[in-house]
């Protein structure tokens, strides 16, 4: 069993990723830190885990753990993964793990220099829903793709909310502008040549509230638009010259509605639903990770795949600035 260390008691390690491992096969959450002892003891208690540190240092320190989880703001991301991995630690990182793709390159320094497993956290890799979409892509399910058509929305004007700080590394992009990027990437295997895009910010956070993103992958066209400050919505699209693939849900399972794979001909008649009940995307990422520090054989999100997933981010920023197409 790996036992991992929490480094703070963040919402979603609370709400989807310490159950989840809690409910894997082949790791347990043995300890959480937080700069606040008594926060740390109370999420200890709520979860049944063994271990409660008042430092994130400390925790790096023992040897009650050997991997750790970090969903901290982004903004400090980078740092955290350096200092666990410098500490003998395999690290899971919360996405996004960094803000500029150059940034990436000190985590891969600190994994390669200390022999240690380290990866983004991007659960939807491991989702079957998106395992089952690469399949059928790649069977040919819709003929040629010609077309990817996405959005991600939500409605947060919290000012506390680190979503809307921009020291923290708030913004729509790096939250849920990362989600039709890797999935797009994930399931064509292809990389994005050029991007032009649209970002727009709120005046009074500073942060990024809408882009509308078309990026050119030369064989296909990947074209979404994402909001903090918007109706809730998800939905990606996969459309071919036989066909088109509708994934309903792609990103939170089951939470914006039933995640369902539909799937079209040219006539627009529907010729298959798949239902996805239960993907149970955290515990596969969990066991997965697991998997990879053992030595087995098993898909994982590289750092050098996340530079590349950073760089299309980074591209999208600038391309705002001008009005013609820039080079990812």
């Amino acid at each position: 069993m790996l036992r991992f260390g929490i480094i703070s008691t963040a919402k979603i390690a609370a709400e989807h990723v310490v159950p989840a491992m809690q409910d894997a096969d082949n790791c347990v959450v043995a300890a959480v830190s937080s700069r606040d002892l008594e926060r740390a003891k109370s999420f200890a208690e709520r979860f049944a885990i063994q271990n409660a540190f008042g430092s994130y240092e400390e925790m790096l320190a023992s040897d009650t753990i050997d991997a750790v989880y970090i969903p901290l703001p982004t903004s400090q991301h980078i740092e955290w993964a350096v200092k666990a991995a410098d500490a003998g630690k395999h690290v899971l990182c919360e996405k996004p793990i960094a803000l500029k793709a150059e940034e990436i390159d000190q985590v891969i320094a600190a994994r390669d220099r200390n022999k240690v497993i380290v990866s983004e956290a991007y659960m939807v890799t491991y989702a079957p829903v998106w395992r089952k979409v690469r399949q059928l892509l790649d069977d040919g399910a819709i003929g040629k793709l010609r077309h990817v058509q996405g959005a991600f929305t939500y409605f947060n004007r919290d000012p506390g909310n680190m979503r809307n700080i921009p020291e923290l590394g708030g913004g729509a992009l790096p939250d849920i502008g990362v989600y039709p990027t890797i999935t797009t990437r994930f399931v064509t295997g292809k990389e994005p040549i050029r991007v032009q895009s649209t970002v727009r910010r709120d005046p009074e956070f500073k942060t990024d509230i809408y882009s509308s993103v078309r990026a050119d992958f030369g064989e296909f066209e990947l074209s979404f638009y994402v909001s903090t400050q918007m109706g809730h919505r998800q939905v990606m699209v996969f459309h071919g010259d036989d066909g088109f693939i509708e994934v309903r849900s792609p990103f939170n399972a089951n939470i914006y509605g039933e995640e369902v794979v539909e799937i079209s001909d040219r006539k627009h008649a529907v010729t298959q639903v798949l239902r996805f009940n239960d993907s149970r995307q955290y515990r596969r990422e969990a066991e997965a990770f697991a998997k990879a520090v053992k030595g087995d054989d098993t898909e994982l999100v590289t750092l050098e795949y996340s530079k590349k997933n950073q760089k299309f981010i980074d591209a999208i920023y600038r391309a705002s600035e001008k009005d013609s197409w820039e080079k990812v």
